[in-house]
């Protein structure tokens, strides 16, 4: 589990990729219509160098410290590595045992972005050993890694119907922000406090705020693939001053068609009410737009919205003018879409397999995840999503999460009789660990049976 952290954010910082390239937006106040002197002047305050000017003090750290790495390091291989994982692919991905043969998907589990995110907040915890330690939000969404660092005296930021409560940060103390990233107004406020800044966002999720500053300055109104209330799309929307967030395709469509079509103004509004940017008026600021996403979505609903909002504009403004009014950026994460791709792999083959289910293990707040489960479930394959081990009971029923959210209990393996053939996933904040402690739990209970 050595990882380079200059390697990482060389690789993950790298140039993203334009589709359309727009030649005028003239709307907002930082427009490509303005002329240099203008558009530079208003760079100098973008939020984006406001960002870069925080990460410039010496009380802000993104590289770790070295001199904990080795014991970090040590440390994680203890609580993450799965030396069951490690045979099952040695072994081709497929392992037989107890009368359970499991075929493992090609892609899953950690991503290195979550796996150097973990390494920042344990090496900021040694580091910072007589220091109080806060983190904004869960670090990522898995809940034995929450655990760690509650059990490391970490203190996770109250949420109040007000806000998180930043009352009980004090001078000198440290702060760790999480991987799906901070929303500029707290980073501007620990910024002008008398505290050390431990950055743990995903490299990935910088890349997505690089993106939609890149709309902003060319005047266009970010179109946010993504759920408005997830940690990550919060820290993206607070970059913006246009946004608007969609969770799907069918929202997606709706305001294509508002494009094309026009509609009723207070209506729309009200539906996107917590979606939309403060003032935004869907008769003026979606004639330029620029597509980004939340990087644990859907990667191929994130591609087919880009599609449809490109024929939207070319309709509405004719081909030779709609990349005037459309810009795309490649933010698509790819260690997520790895992860999508090998669950495809496994529904795919499924009959061939002979799977009598898919287990998908992750945390049950976890976007990425989530949208594992979606794969086999669309396709008609049976599939569990659970968040521990301990979702598997002795009494041969399972606790899971369903694509609706609701959580709930059934009869697990239908036919104890026979051999039970599974497929079985992680999603990109899970521990090899906890994918052996799910498989152990249905060894034994096959295993109980049969004796």
């Amino acid at each position: 589990m050595k990882f380079s952290t200059s390697a990482i954010l060389l690789a993950a910082m790298a140039g993203s990729v334009s589709a359309f390239a727009p030649m005028n937006a003239g709307r907002t106040a930082v427009s490509l219509a303005m002329s240099t002197e203008a558009a530079e002047e208003a760079g100098k305050t973008s939020k984006k160098n406001q960002r870069l000017d925080f990460m410039k003090s010496d009380q802000f750290y993104r590289n770790g410290f070295k001199e904990v790495r080795k014991d970090v390091e040590d440390v994680m291989n203890d609580q993450f590595k799965s030396s069951l994982v490690d045979d099952l692919k040695k072994n081709e991905f497929v392992m037989e045992r107890d009368g359970v043969k499991v075929h493992l998907a090609s892609d899953f589990g950690f991503c290195w972005g979550v796996e150097r995110s973990i390494a920042l907040a344990y090496e900021a915890v040694k580091h910072f050993p007589d220091r109080k330690v806060h983190i904004t939000n869960e670090l990522i969404h898995n809940p034995e890694v929450n655990d760690n660092l509650h059990e490391m005296n970490v203190n996770f930021i109250e949420k109040t119907e007000d806000g998180k409560d930043f009352s009980v940060v004090g001078d000198k103390d440290v702060v760790i922000l999480p991987a799906f990233g901070a929303s500029f107004e707290e980073m501007k406020l620990f910024n002008e406090k008398d505290v050390e800044v431990v950055d743990t966002t995903c490299p990935w999720v910088s890349k997505v705020w690089n993106t939609v500053d890149k709309h902003q300055k060319s005047g266009l109104t970010s179109v946010i693939h993504g759920k408005y209330a997830h940690e990550e799309t919060v820290a993206t929307t607070s970059f913006c001053e246009d946004y608007i967030c969609v969770k799907d395709m069918k929202e997606a469509e709706m305001v294509a068609d508002y494009i094309l079509n026009g509609g009723d103004k207070e209506e729309f509004l009200a539906y996107f009410k917590n979606a939309v940017s403060e003032g935004f008026d869907p008769d003026t600021m979606l004639d330029n737009l620029g597509l980004a996403n939340q990087t644990t979505m859907y990667k191929k609903e994130t591609r087919a919205i880009g599609q449809m909002l490109q024929k939207t504009m070319m309709e509405k403004f004719g081909p030779v003018d709609a990349n005037k009014h459309y810009m795309e950026f490649d933010t698509i994460c790819d260690a997520t879409q790895e992860r999508q791709d090998a669950v495809h792999e496994l529904v795919e083959n499924a009959d061939k397999l002979g799977l009598d289910f898919i287990l998908v293990v992750g945390g049950w707040d976890s976007s990425n995840t989530a949208h594992l489960l979606e794969i086999p479930q669309n396709a008609g394959v049976r599939s569990f999503h659970i968040n521990r081990a301990e979702c598997i009971s002795a009494d041969n029923t399972i606790t899971h999460r369903t694509m609706s959210g609701e959580i709930v209990t059934e009869p697990f393996i239908l036919d104890m009789s026979k051999d039970v053939v599974m497929g079985v996933t992680s999603g990109a904040s899970t521990p090899d660990a906890a994918v052996q402690d799910s498989l152990s739990s249905i060894f034994m209970l096959k295993k109980l049976s049969s004796e």
